[in-house]
């Protein structure tokens, strides 16, 4: 007889995960990017393991700009009975990751505390 592990040895690696979607708009999405967008995102499990999923769209508002181009980086969080949403410019499109995902942080941890009051 073979012994089969329980299901419920596997259930909280079931329950925690966060689905990160990332789209690029006008621009093309790389690895580099990619990555960086999923490591960024993934940080925010530790201050609520509930999050069910992060859309993340980046974009370029204009090919033409004075002073070159300028990135946008939006954030949708979701998580039970709450959704957070955070558009941020810059001139790097690593800063603009950054302070989203450093505004998503501020409001969830804000969040998290008023709701255990």
């Amino acid at each position: 007889m073979v012994s089969r592990p329980l299901l419920s040895t596997f259930r909280p690696l079931l329950l925690k995960c966060m689905y990160i979607n990332i789209q690029p708009k006008s621009m093309e999405l790389t690895d580099a990017v990619k990555s960086y967008c999923e490591e960024k995102f993934h940080m925010l499990e530790k201050y609520y393991d509930h999050i069910e999923e992060i859309n993340c769209e980046l974009g370029m508002t204009s090919r033409k700009h004075n002073k070159g181009s300028i990135y946008t980086c939006t954030g949708h969080l979701f998580v039970p009975g709450k959704d957070f949403y955070v558009e941020k410019q810059e001139e790097d499109l690593y800063k603009a990751i950054d302070k989203v995902k450093d505004h998503l942080q501020e409001m969830l941890v804000d969040w998290k505390e008023k709701k255990r009051g």
